[in-house]
């Protein structure tokens, strides 16, 4: 009888990550990598999860932006696009930098 690794468990209760989580964990993975000191296995490994994690933060990023235009529309199902305003209400489209 062939017994679970822990990591077996933790992979069958986890919960979905976060686009916040997974963000977090492909910059630890871009840190690592930028450090140059892992073995060429390690490195391609690390590289492969960072690109799997992109994959995942960019479809996230895309439903985000399907929800968002959805929300937009008008009252007869056309997109209506409006300037962005502050949550200040100052206009910040001047080009000034906040201090």
């Amino acid at each position: 009888m062939e017994v679970p690794s822990p990591a077996d468990n933790l992979m069958s209760t986890a919960k979905p990550k976060t686009f916040e989580s997974s963000l977090e964990e492909l910059e630890r993975i871009v840190r690592e990598l930028e450090q140059g000191e892992l073995p060429l296995e390690r490195s391609l490994e690390l590289f492969e999860q960072g690109v799997k994690l992109s994959r995942e933060c960019q479809d996230r990023l895309n439903q985000a932006e399907r929800r968002i235009e959805i929300l937009m529309r008008d009252n007869q199902g056309r997109p209506s696009v409006r300037p962005f305003e502050a949550e200040n209400g100052v206009d910040d489209s001047a080009g000034e930098d906040c201090v």
